[in-house]
């Protein structure tokens, strides 16, 4: 396969992923959409590491899953403690537990 035809995945993959972050409310949809930016990235940089030989991409893809799975037990954490306290996982009753 060609290097563009990565990139375009990663591109759709990015702008749905973007997509997903600014028109939801739910907690966990927010979260899911972050996931899909984060895999849009790792799709870029093992794409380009493969196109030019080079394994630093790969390297960083592996710190960006890291990176991913602690966000997403910090996310997940955050979205229990507001559905406890709200009722509610709709991220705009976030401002309301300031106190």
């Amino acid at each position: 396969m060609l290097l563009n035809q990565f990139l375009l995945l990663a591109a759709v993959l990015f702008c749905i992923g973007v997509y997903g972050v600014l028109t939801r409310r739910n907690g966990v949809m927010v979260l899911m959409s972050i996931e899909l930016i984060l895999n849009a990235v790792n799709i870029n940089l093992i794409a380009f590491g493969t196109y030019l030989s080079d394994a630093t991409g790969q390297a960083f893809a592996l710190f960006i899953i890291a990176v991913a799975a602690a966000e997403v037990g910090v996310g997940l954490a955050i979205v229990l403690m507001l559905f406890r306290n709200r009722r509610s996982i709709d991220i705009d009753a976030v401002d309301q537990l300031k106190g």
